[in-house]
Formats: C-alpha cells, structure tokens, sequence
C-alpha cells in the first residue's frame, strides 16, 4: 500500500506541475499564435540587413512590414528604448537593439513575450557571431540574406509554445520581460511625425536666419558704400588729376 500511496504521491507531483506549466502558458497567452516575420536592420540608419522570406501571403503582412521600416527610421532617428514591444492591430512587434543591430519581429498578439523576445536573443547571438563585424561597412541592402535559413530554424523551434524546450524558457525567471515597455504604434508613428515636423521647422528656421545674415551683410555693404564711396571717388578723382599734372609738368 505504502508503494501505490508513493507511485500516487509521485504521479500526483507530475501532474501538479505539468498543470502549473500549462497555468503558465495560458497567462502569458493562451499557447496560440506564433513569430510572423523577421526582420534585422541596422540601428544608425535602417538599413535592412537580413529578414525572414516565407512569411505567409495570406497574412497580407505588407502593411505591417511598411511599418516596420518606419519604425527602423524612428529607432535611427531618435533614441529609443533598447528592448520595446508595440501593438498594431492583431498583432505586436517586439524588437532588441544589440551592437548596433535592431532584431525585430511581428507576432500575433496572444503569442508569449517571453518567448518572443528568447527567440531574438538567440537570432542576435548568431547573427552577431557571424556577421558582427561586417555590419558598419555593408552598404546594399539584405547583404546578409543567406541568414533566412537560420532565422527559418529557429522559427520552428518557436512555433509551439507548448513544447518542452519552451515550456522551459517560459519558467526562466532570470529573463524578466515585465519591465519590457509597450507602445502602441500610433503613438510611436506620432511621436516620430511630431520630431520631424519639428526637425523641419528647426531647418526652415535655420535657413531663414541665414537668409537674414546675408541680407544684413548686403545692407550693411550698400551702407558703407552710400557713407563712403562719394569721399572716397572725389578723392580718387583728385589723386588722379594731381598724378597727370605731375607727369606732364
């Protein structure tokens, strides 16, 4: 009897905590949904360097991968937070930026940050153990595009969140993602439209203080010369009949 209680009291354990981790799954977002699209980009200007290349047309993702550029252009143009989630519609882009190199991808809502952010830190790792150093001197974009076959790996791995392996990484609690903030992509877009339009009004005003200096200048010149030129003719004219005396006499 002890040895059924102990096989019970075991079994009674296994289930406990499979129960736990599943409680787990589905607060952090029900187990469904998965990484859409990838897409690694240099922070300091955008410069797309590498992205994921089966992402499913049904989805009609392009709207959402136009803004993804623009929100490459808000992190090269701004300073922004390192790691940063932004809701758009269904889904969410969660991003890192490391060694100058943003990783960022689009999930649906109700997949887990932890995950999402788990499957960036280990895009990053590779990518920047093989392409790290090339980075600040590539100038076409996609230069980096063999990296796909990776980034198509490590999206299965992802896929479901009920597997152990991520199961695991769920109940890591050395990477905390509550501190993570969350944006919502108008007020990022916003934001961004707001600084340019303030950049252009920066630049107007900067060229119209320069228009202002030239034309002081100009008028400061004309001056002098109204002030001066007649004295300074008179004299020149005087000079000169003097010299033509003394060369003839």
């Amino acid at each position: 009897m002890k040895t059924t209680d102990q096989a019970g009291g075991i079994g009674g354990a296994d289930d406990a905590a499979e129960v736990i981790l599943a409680r787990n799954v589905d607060d952090l977002g029900h187990g469904v949904g998965y990484v859409k699209s990838t897409i690694i980009a240099r922070a300091v200007d955008g410069l797309p360097l590498a992205a994921s290349m089966d992402d499913e047309e049904s989805d009609n993702l392009a709207d959402y991968k136009n803004q993804a550029k623009l929100i490459f252009k808000r992190i090269s143009s701004t300073d922004s937070d390192q790691r940063c989630s932004i809701e758009s519609g269904p889904y969410v882009f969660h991003y890192l930026i490391e060694l100058g190199v943003c990783y960022l991808c689009l999930c649906d809502r109700s997949y887990p940050k932890k995950l999402a952010f788990a499957y960036l830190e280990e895009l990053q790792k590779e990518f920047q153990e093989k392409y790290g150093p090339e980075v600040v001197t590539v100038a076409r974009p996609y230069a980096f595009v063999k990296f796909d076959s990776f980034i198509q790996k490590v999206k299965k791995q992802y896929k479901d969140t009920k597997t152990q392996r991520n199961l695991n990484k769920l109940n890591d609690e050395l990477q905390d993602v509550t501190r993570i903030m969350t944006k919502n992509i108008q007020d990022v877009l916003g934001r961004g439209n707001t600084l340019d339009r303030m950049q252009t009004m920066s630049t107007r005003l900067r060229d119209e203080t320069d228009k202002y200096k030239k034309r002081a200048k100009h008028l400061n010149l004309m001056a002098l010369y109204h002030k001066y030129g007649p004295p300074a003719i008179v004299a020149a004219v005087v000079l000169f009949v003097l010299l033509l005396r003394f060369w003839w006499w």
